[in-house]
C-alpha cells in the first residue's frame, strides 16, 4: 500500500524506527510506464496479494486528479493471479499478464454524481469500506445501500471511525442498512494506529497453545477493531484471559472444543482451527461462507490441511467442524495466503518437524517448529 501511494505521487516519509508515517494531503496520479493502447498512459501498481490495497486503491483513484489535462491517466493495479481470483471484478482473462491485472481506476476529472449506490455485502465488507472513504469527495451526497447481509461489521464500524477522525461524519440507518455521506472534505491531524488485532490473534494463539502466557499491549476491549473478540473464544475454550485499558493477556489452559460463530472475525478463522486441533472435542465454526473468496478457499484448503495432521474435518456450508485425532502428516503446502501459513506454523510449537512450504521461487523449506 505504501509503495502504491508513493507511485500515485503521495508525498510520503516512513519513518521505521519510530513507526511513523507523515503524509501530505493531495495528490495526483503519476504517469510512469508506457500506453495502455487506449491512447492513456499506464501505471502499473503492484498489490501482490493484498485484496484490501487493490479495492482501497480502486475507489481512491476515481477521486483523483490527472497531471495531464489532455490525457486521461489510468492505473492498474497487477500482483500475482490469486488478486483476479478473488472478488474484485476482473475480468480480463486472455492471457497470463492479462489474469495478472485489472483495472483499478480512472484519473478523474469525472466525479460522479450518481446519488446512490448498492454494494453487495456478503462476500466482503471492503468494497462498502472503500466507497464510504471516498465518497465524501462526489460532488452531491451519496447513499450507499447494503444488499443483503453485511460480513465483517466490525470493519465497517472502523472505517466510521477513522472518517470520523479525520472530520466526516456518516449518517448510518441500521433499518434500511443504508449510509448517508454528504460531499466533505478530510482535515489532517496526527493519528494513533492500533497495533493489528488480526496479527495478536496468532500470539495469542500461541500461549494457548503451550499453556503459556502472552501480552499485547497497545489492544483493549475498547479497540477499533473487531478481532480482538478472539480472545473471548479462547476464555471459552478453557485460557484464561486480563483485560487492562492498555493491554490483553491470554493465559494458556486445558483446552476444550467451542461452537464459535465467527462471521464478525472471520480472519482469525484459521488460527481458531489451529488452536482446536489440541482441545478435547470437537470444534464448529459458522456463518462464515464468504472466506472462501479470500487469498485462498480458506475452508475447502484449511481442512485438507487441518487432515493433513490427523484431524476429522467436515465441510458445513458456512465453515467446519474439527475434531482432533492421532497427529500425522506435517507438512502444509504453500497456498500464497499469509494466513495459512502462520495459522499452521503455530501447530510446530507443539508437534515436531511442522514444515511450511513456500513459494516455489525460493525453493527451500523452513521448519516452522525452529526458533527462525
Amino acid at each position: 500500500m505504501v509503495e502504491s501511494l508513493r507511485r500515485l505521487g503521495v508525498g510520503m516519509e516512513w519513518n521505521k524506527p519510530t513507526a511513523t508515517i507523515a503524509l501530505d494531503g493531495g495528490w495526483a496520479v503519476r504517469s510512469e510506464h508506457g500506453c495502455d493502447g487506449r491512447g492513456g498512459e499506464m501505471l502499473d501498481l503492484y498489490v501482490g496479494n493484498s485484496g484490501t490495497t487493490v479495492r482501497f486503491l480502486t475507489a481512491m483513484l476515481t477521486v483523483g486528479t490527472a497531471i495531464s489535462a489532455s490525457t486521461a491517466t489510468r492505473a492498474c493495479a497487477s500482483g500475482r493471479f490469486e488478486i483476479c481470483s478473488m472478488p474484485c471484478g476482473c475480468s480480463r482473462r486472455r492471457d497470463q499478464r492479462a489474469r495478472n491485472r485489472l483495472p483499478a481506476g480512472d484519473g478523474a476529472s469525472q466525479r460522479s454524481n450518481r446519488r446512490e449506490a448498492v454494494v453487495r455485502g456478503d462476500v466482503s465488507s471492503q468494497y462498502l469500506s472503500a466507497l464510504l472513504m471516498t465518497a465524501p469527495y462526489a460532488r452531491q451526497g451519496v447513499r450507499l445501500r447494503v444488499d443483503g447481509p453485511l460480513v465483517s461489521q466490525p470493519y465497517v464500524r472502523m472505517t466510521l471511525a477513522v472518517m470520523r477522525a479525520f472530520g466526516v461524519e456518516v449518517g448510518e440507518s441500521q433499518s434500511t442498512a443504508a449510509y448517508n455521506v454528504r460531499p466533505a472534505r478530510y482535515v489532517g491531524r496526527a493519528y494513533t494506529i492500533e497495533p493489528d488485532a488480526s496479527a495478536a490473534s496468532y500470539f495469542f494463539a500461541a500461549a494457548a497453545i503451550t499453556g503459556g502466557s502472552i501480552t499485547v499491549e497497545g489492544l483493549s476491549r475498547a479497540s477499533l477493531q473487531g478481532d480482538v473478540a478472539f480472545v473471548d473464544l479462547l476464555e471459552q475454550m478453557g485460557c484464561r484471559v486480563e483485560h487492562s485499558p492498555h493491554a490483553i493477556s491470554v493465559h494458556g489452559g486445558p483446552l476444550r472444543g467451542i461452537t464459535a460463530e465467527m462471521n464478525a472475525i472471520s480472519d482469525t478463522v484459521q488460527t481458531l482451527a489451529a488452536v482446536a486441533l489440541f482441545a478435547a472435542g470437537p470444534t464448529t465454526i459458522t456463518s462464515v461462507a464468504h472466506i472462501r473468496h479470500k487469498e485462498t478457499d480458506r475452508i475447502g484448503n484449511l481442512a485438507a490441511e487441518l487432515r493433513k495432521f490427523g484431524a476429522t474435518v467436515d465441510e458445513l456450508p458456512d465453515g467446519l467442524r474439527i475434531t482432533p485425532g492421532p497427529f500425522t502428516r506435517r507438512d502444509d503446502r504453500n497456498y500464497d495466503d499469509h494466513r495459512m501459513a502462520m495459522s499452521l506454523s503455530l501447530v510446530g510449537l507443539r508437534v515436531p518437524g511442522v514444515v511450511i512450504k513456500i513459494r516455489r521461487a525460493c525453493r527451500r523449506r523452513i521448519p516452522a517448529s525452529s526458533t527462525t
